[in-house]
This record gives C-alpha cells, structure tokens and sequence, in this order.
C-alpha cells in the first residue's frame, strides 16, 4: 500500500506522481474510476484492456521476408 500527500490546485486538480502513473499504466487521456466513500476518495485506475494491449502486442512492420505457408504445411504433411 502506499500513502501519498498532495495539494488540490485552484481547479479542484492534484497530480499523480510520475512513479504511481507509471505503476498504474496511466498516460494522458486514460480514464480514472473515483470511489467516493464516507469521507474518502478513492482513485482507482481503468482496467480496460485498450490501455494495456500496446505493452503486450508488438506488430512488426514489415516482415524480412515472405512466408510460404503451403511449403510449410506439406513438409510436415509429408513428415507425418
């Protein structure tokens, strides 16, 4: 659990420091979830899928070269 203390801006507004964003997978544009409970608010961050695929999902521009599925299936056809 961490604890941390910030100052709300004239706007109502407080920073989430880098460290925690960073944590959280939080960039510019994501959505955050508040839980207003009692006499706290709870931020949590959104844990939709779209913000987590680019870090897992790599798509390769351009392939170095061409793949001949049809060579590959009768090789192993005629191996098996």
């Amino acid at each position: 659990m961490m604890i941390i203390k910030r100052k709300v801006g004239p706007k109502g507004q407080i920073v989430i420091p880098k460290d925690a964003r960073e944590l959280l997978h939080i960039k510019p544009g994501s959505e955050i979830l508040m839980e207003i409970l009692d006499d706290e608010i709870i931020l949590r961050a959104s844990k939709d899928v779209k913000d987590f695929l680019p870090e897992f999902i790599k798509t390769p521009k351009k392939l170095d070269k061409k793949i001949d599925y049809k060579k590959i299936l009768d090789e192993q056809y005629n191996q098996g």
